[in-house]
């Protein structure tokens, strides 16, 4: 509102300092006739407005304001998303203090600190990208020499990548051109370097993807999902030279079908990077020059509308991905620990109701939901819980436990696995025992999923939350893992301590440890 009424206002400044002009040249012309000078000079503007012959002018003042405005939108979105970038990188800093693995920490902080150094860098980063036989190099070359300015080569850490620098005319940052390993390649030799190559497309302000004909399926996935992250993409359909005009207008045809969703059409882009010979009789053959002054045009032109904005865009998403990765390794930490904590309280509530036997389903279902492990776990998750808090979230998930068939269920699969296998004399308070245990993981892997949603239960509510978790535990690698377990810290000492020699019995084999928490 305010930008639109200073324009107004400097538009009226300007209409009567040229009436005051005109006012001065119609007065000295009409000084000897009687009507006044200034009337006429009102009339004459009046008409000029009312019938748009100064429309020039007020579209002139539009147009420069315009452009104004433009910039200043687009200064305040850079300076925005450097904010917003420095604002995630302060973000995980906090995220490496509470990792406890030290290798993982450090990792990341270093790959943080190479961020944070890209908000000040000078230059823009072109990878250009494709499979082996593409002419990547060759067009490289070809740019090195076509475009004016300083260029100098700086041979890259990584096997495979060469990476050059350039200055562009009318650019003021340089331009650093990373030439990757081709993809698709095959063996463990090709797949590592493929894995190389896309570790520099994910760094990329801009990419040019070069190809010498119609798309793979798997070129098109690959490129279509480094779109997805955010990464401005150029295809170059290079080696032109080798088809003739219909087969290329046919195959841009192909390519705008197929890349629509994610690339323009003035970004597909046709270019001869080191065309073939041409054999003359009786001379040397003649070496065309390289064609790729569309591709020059179309870089000259994005990098200077939209280069800084593209940095800026390139910093935003290596932040978040590197916030990602640290919240996904706390995430596992936490998880671990808090599967620990259910653990814990799983066998001391087991052993808890084998030496004080009580009836089943009401303390099966309050052991189930011990009030402090929901503490503890909250804890993990960096929440603080009262213990009234904690008490209501124990009963809520008691009550879905009941109100399920969970509890009665797990006694009677607890009761049908265990029976055969065990002597009678412990059957009774081994299968109340081991089944709080079993329905304490579901209630403790329920808190889990609840406190990593920010202490909420998601669309489907509480119920879908422990029922996930409850057909998970009865699948037959997790049951058979949490039996095997039983059988190690409850059923063998408590049989040994019963009985001089233990009767056959059938137990789930030792097959590696799997958990359904």
């Amino acid at each position: 509102m305010k930008i639109h009424n200073s324009r107004k206002i400097i538009f009226y400044v300007l209409i009567i300092f040229i009436s005051l002009i005109i006012i001065g040249l119609v007065g000295a012309i009409i000084r000897l006739i009687n009507i006044p000078a200034i009337l006429i000079t009102v009339l004459i503007i009046g008409g000029l407005t009312y019938t748009k012959k100064i429309d020039w002018l007020q579209n002139s003042l539009r147009s420069i304001f315009k452009i104004k405005d433009e910039k200043k939108s687009l200064d305040l979105s850079l300076i925005s998303k450097k904010e917003a970038a420095d604002k995630s990188l302060k973000s995980i800093d906090h995220l490496i203090t509470l990792i406890n693995d030290k290798v993982k920490a450090k990792a990341l902080k270093d790959e943080k600190d190479r961020v944070s150094l890209e908000l000040d860098r000078g230059d823009i980063i072109l990878v250009v990208f494709g499979i082996g036989s593409s002419g990547k190099t060759s067009l490289i070359r070809a740019l090195l020499k076509k475009i004016v300015g300083k260029v100098s080569p700086e041979m890259g850490s990584t096997r495979g990548k060469e990476t050059f620098r350039l200055k562009l005319k009318g650019l003021t940052r340089g331009i650093r051109i990373i030439d990757t390993p081709g993809i698709l390649e095959a063996g463990r030799g090709g797949r590592e370097r493929e894995k190389s190559a896309l570790i520099e497309a994910r760094k990329s302000d801009l990419m040019l993807v070069v190809i010498e004909g119609d798309l793979r399926s798997e070129e098109t996935r690959t490129i279509r999902s480094l779109s997805k992250l955010g990464k401005r993409l150029l295809l170059v359909l290079n080696k032109i030279d080798l088809r003739g005009e219909s087969e290329e207008k046919r195959l841009i045809e192909i390519l705008n079908s197929r890349c629509n969703d994610f690339i323009g059409p003035n970004d597909i882009i046709c270019t001869s990077a080191s065309p073939q010979t041409i054999a003359v009789n009786g001379r040397k053959p003649y070496q065309p020059a390289p064609e790729i002054n569309s591709l020059i045009r179309r870089l000259a032109n994005i990098l200077h509308e939209e280069g800084e904005e593209l940095i800026a865009d390139n910093i935003l998403l290596q932040c978040s991905n590197i916030g990602k990765e640290g919240k996904n390794l706390l995430i596992k930490q936490r998880t671990q620990s808090a599967k620990k904590c259910i653990d814990k309280y799983g066998w001391l509530s087991s052993g808890a109701l084998i030496l004080t036997p009580v009836p089943v389903l009401d303390m099966i279902a309050a052991a189930a939901v011990n009030a402090q492990m929901v503490i503890e776990i909250a804890k993990i998750h960096g929440v603080k819980l009262t213990n009234e808090r904690a008490k209501n979230l124990a009963l809520s998930v008691g009550k879905i436990l009941a109100t399920m068939g969970i509890v009665k269920g797990g006694v009677s699969l607890i009761s049908s696995t265990l029976s055969l296998s065990l002597p009678t004399l412990v059957i009774s308070k081994v299968i109340q025992g081991i089944s709080v245990s079993w329905l304490t993981r579901i209630a403790g892997a329920s808190f889990i999923t609840y406190f990593q949603q920010d202490q909420d239960w998601g669309d489907g509510g509480i119920q879908e939350v422990v029922e996930y978790h409850y057909n998970l535990n009865k699948r037959e690698e997790y049951f058979k893992s949490f039996i095997r377990r039983a059988y190690e810290r409850v059923i063998d000492p408590l049989v040994e301590k019963n009985l001089k020699k233990l009767p056959p019995r059938s137990r789930p084999p030792k097959e590696g440890d799997s958990s359904g928490l």
